[in-house]
């Protein structure tokens, strides 16, 4: 294997592809990337038997082949490589790397231990890359992070036809995003549960290109796959298995009270209020008189207070969240007004844009004493 290569390509490929390598992978071939050679294209791929990703980039090549070498390694070389472009090749098991007066050997592992990547599933369909991007990171948001829960550390996937709902919750909050996009076939249904984390890190790393197609493939229980794809770059991840809560019943169908905040305003103010609130206490929001007041702290601790303005219509209510669930659905509006619905002080409100929109966020108050 001989190829010559842009450092500025080739540092952007391996770590777009070392990016899922596992910390401790199981079997040492599997710390590694594989670099695969065929005409004037390099392919870069890594696979933990959980996720793979590929990325293919034109070179210069004068030799084909393939070799194996330690991923975090590589990357670290090649992001440290001058500005100048890059020679490869390989000498009996060595991997060697050139760059202006920089040389680099690096010991290769065995290619003929590596798996083989899963094969992409059919396409189902395609949709804008940074609209993808934008709605897998209002949802993913409020996906768990506690592993031993693992169906809620990931977002479901509904599709129906020409739309695509994505639903993320970690029981003490829900984020909803409906969006549209282009199914390969007509009357299309389907549904998956995809690791939040994977679809989030997938979504951001593939905008280099116009659209992403997905692939969506559910085969027995566990053996689901669902592939992504665009600007050259290619992952797969395998689904999870358990049963995603029944969402829809918990978005209240009506209100007693709505309030409209401006967004930005908010997002300042529960950031410095809750400067005095402990780990894991709530911020109180007051609602009335065209006033939000918003208090954090109390009695023997710190104390802290602001007023901003705020519509409001039904009864004055007193209600109180987590401050970082709050911010977290505030600051995934892509709206300049923030809607509050409420039923009881008591029971989940409902963030959304000013017309409501496509993007729902269903938050838990925190009980105050008393």
């Amino acid at each position: 294997m001989k190829f010559r290569v842009e450092r500025d390509v080739f540092a952007e490929t391996v770590a777009w592809a070392a990016r899922t390598l596992p910390a401790r992978p199981p079997v040492p071939v599997l710390a590694g990337l594989l670099l695969d050679v065929h005409g004037h294209s390099l392919t870069v791929s890594s696979f933990d038997y959980e996720v793979s990703a590929q990325v293919t980039v034109d070179i210069a090549a004068s030799e084909g082949g393939r070799a194996l070498v330690s991923g975090r390694l590589l990357a670290e070389i090649v992001r440290s490589l001058p500005a100048q472009p890059v020679e490869i090749s390989t000498d009996g098991a060595r991997l060697a790397i050139v760059c202006g007066s920089a040389r680099f050997a690096l010991p290769t592992l065995p290619v003929e231990d590596y798996p083989s990547l899963p094969e992409m599933p059919a396409v189902t369909g395609a949709i804008g890359s940074d609209a993808f991007a934008a709605a897998v990171a209002q949802v993913a948001v409020a996906a768990g992070r506690d592993d031993t829960l693992p169906a809620l550390t990931g977002v479901r996937v509904e599709i129906e036809d020409d739309i695509v709902t994505l639903a993320a919750t970690d029981r003490y909050r829900l984020a909803v995003r409906e969006i549209k996009w282009t199914p390969a076939v007509g009357g299309l249904s389907a549904s998956a549960l995809v690791p939040a984390r994977t679809l989030a890190d997938t979504a951001k790393s593939l905008t280099g290109g116009a659209e992403v197609t997905i692939a969506l493939a559910t085969g027995g229980t566990g053996e689901g796959m669902v592939g992504f794809e665009g600007g050259g770059r290619r992952t797969t991840t395998r689904l999870l298995d358990g049963e995603f809560p029944k969402y829809r019943s918990l978005i209240p169908a009506d209100s007693a009270a709505l309030a409209l905040v401006q967004t930005s305003l908010f997002v300042e103010s529960v950031k410095r209020v809750a400067l005095v609130a402990p780990r894991n206490a709530p911020v109180r929001l007051s609602f009335g008189g065209g006033t939000l007041l918003l208090e954090a702290g109390g009695g023997d601790d710190a104390h802290a207070s602001e007023a901003i303005d705020a519509t409001y219509e039904g009864d004055e209510m007193t209600i109180a969240f987590n401050p970082t669930y709050l911010l977290d659905g505030l600051q995934a509006l892509d709206s300049d007004i923030a809607r509050l619905a409420f039923t009881t002080p008591t029971k989940p409100a409902v963030l959304t844009g000013k017309d409501g929109g496509d993007y729902r966020y269903l938050l838990m108050p925190v009980r105050l004493s008393g």
